[in-house]
């Protein structure tokens, strides 16, 4: 049979077709684990008839136009998402699902400021992996849908799930691309998906398991199998104090797990002495906001609170794997942000590696004072750029919520090309104020040079990267706030509930065309 349920109609029209039932014919169990997506495009006029794709077309005449009759007796057009799937038309693939598209002229929009088409491929090619996975098929071929790249990324993307923990795991599917064409590209998706499920892998690990050190370790060894052009520095305590990262120690101070400096670098430009560009992740494994401690209500998500870390760290992953022509430095301060009797208290002032004082009035406004002493340091590479991302403040989930990263920069250069990549990706950035007005509100300050707490309620994500700006020289910098973008729930069709290891896409698409206009 075909589709299930399906009225008595549709039963008889597919008896007259002389389609086999699967029961009874002899199939081997080989022959059942394989699965099949398809697509098909809305009608682009109301007399129209919806067209499937290359790929649907082809299978449409091998199975001599049965899918497009069973299609037809099943329900009304497929919209752009949706999935129906159908069993036992052909032999090499005993389930089928036809996703819808939408319309086959979808572009780039420039009020959603994504490629329309390509999110849905993303969307439909995850629905239908999805389907397939429940009925536990080991194997699915993925029609390109005219852009292998995007159905790749539908595909790995819409199939991860993390059950590392778990003894009852889903059946692990693995997607290849229907047909011989567009391979480059399917590969290059399936590169772009692996970076954004390592970088959830990381955020969704419980924090007694992601340590700062293990953190690290795992970061290693993805970055030394993917290419032989790396170097990892796991710099110890020592290492930080002699480096006078007094701000980020004084975080680190509170918790009975050690602190790890992470610093790696990727050298893929011919010339080792190019300037690199340089990345920085804030790497709290654990934020329990130490003594302004947070309440315990959801407080269990701050295991992702590492975020701007696993982001960064995975897109220089995905960058080498790439073999990029281009430098790249990462840094990443990893520690736990806990309140023991050494941690920090409100009121208490530290001093950065700049030597700028900090007043501490409030210990859950802590990324910010582990960047600081990232940032300075980030400058002794000499860098092209400094790109920092982190999970900074709820205030930036209240401005945007989940629709897109938030980018505070000082250049409009930086900005258009980090947008230019998200619109590819589909994974958003918006641009956010770095006005003085923030500033003067985090330097008028009654102990020390900064507050780490903007003077008033308001504005939280635009003062937090006021104070970021405070140790920051370069002409070229942005600071992402990932924070509304660190979890799923229902809004990424193509991701399922949990960590969501947003923007790595973008970061990698960004890297990929800044490698571009270099060579």
């Amino acid at each position: 049979m075909f589709l299930l349920p399906l009225p008595a109609a549709g039963r008889v029209a597919l008896r007259s077709l002389g389609v086999r039932r699967l029961s009874g014919q002899g199939l081997s169990a080989a022959d059942m684990t394989k699965g099949l997506v398809l697509g098909i495009y809305s009608k682009d006029k109301d007399d129209d008839v919806p067209q499937f794709t290359t790929a649907g077309e082809n299978f449409n005449k091998l199975v001599a136009g049965k899918l497009r009759e069973m299609l037809n007796i099943s329900g009304p057009p497929l919209k752009a998402g949706k999935t129906r799937t159908f069993y036992g038309l052909h032999q090499d693939f005993p389930s089928v699902v036809v996703v819808g598209l939408g319309k086959r002229s979808a572009g780039v929009d420039d009020q959603e400021n994504w490629h329309e088409g390509k999110e849905n491929v993303r969307v439909a090619v995850a629905a239908g992996c999805r389907q397939l996975q429940d009925l536990e098929l080991p194997s699915v071929e993925v029609d390109p849908c005219g852009d292998a790249q995007a159905a790749a990324e539908g595909a790995v993307l819409g199939l991860y799930e993390y059950d590392d923990l778990k003894q009852k795991k889903k059946v692990a599917v693995s997607a290849k691309l229907h047909g011989s064409g567009d391979q480059k590209a399917w590969e290059k998706g399936v590169l772009f998906a692996s970076g954004q499920n390592l970088a959830r892998q990381l955020m969704e690990s419980p924090a007694n398991e992601m340590t700062p050190t293990r953190f690290a370790e795992i970061i290693e060894k993805n970055l030394k199998s993917a290419s032989s052009k790396t170097e990892v520095h796991i710099r110890p305590k020592s290492w930080i104090e002699e480096q006078k990262m007094g701000s980020f120690l004084s975080v680190a101070k509170g918790s009975e797990e050690p602190p790890v400096f992470l610093e790696v670098h990727y050298t893929g430009s011919p010339n080792a002495s190019e300037a690199p560009l340089v990345f920085v992740g804030k790497g709290i494994t654990f934020d329990s906001g130490g003594i302004s401690i947070k309440p315990s209500a959801n407080m269990d998500l701050m295991r992702a609170d590492m975020g701007g870390a696993a982001t960064i760290c995975s897109a220089i992953v995905s960058a080498a794997k790439l073999n990029l022509p281009i430098n790249i430095v990462g840094l990443a301060p990893l520690c736990e942000n806990m309140p023991s009797g050494k941690a920090n208290k409100p009121g208490d002032v530290v001093r950065a590696r700049n030597g700028k004082t900090i007043q501490v009035d409030n210990t859950d406004a802590e990324g910010r004072l582990i960047l600081a002493d990232a940032l300075c340091y980030a400058h002794t590479f000499d860098p092209k750029i400094i790109i920092n991302a982190a999970t900074l403040t709820g205030a930036m989930d209240i401005a945007l919520g989940s629709g897109a990263t938030g980018v505070f920069t000082n250049s409009s250069w930086l900005w258009n090309k980090l947008f230019e990549a998200s619109i590819e990706t589909g994974d958003r950035v918006w641009r956010m104020p770095l006005f003085e007005h923030y500033t003067k509100q985090v330097i008028d300050c009654q102990l020390a040079d900064v507050n780490n707490l903007g003077k008033y309620r308001s504005a939280g994500a635009c003062t937090a990267a006021a104070f970021l700006r405070e140790f920051v020289t370069h002409s070229k910098w942005a600071h992402l706030d990932i924070a509304g973008v660190m979890t799923n729930k229902d809004e990424i069709p193509y991701l399922r509930k949990g960590m969501s290891g947003r923007p790595t896409r973008t970061l990698i698409e960004f890297l990929l065309r800044l490698s571009q206009d270099s060579s």
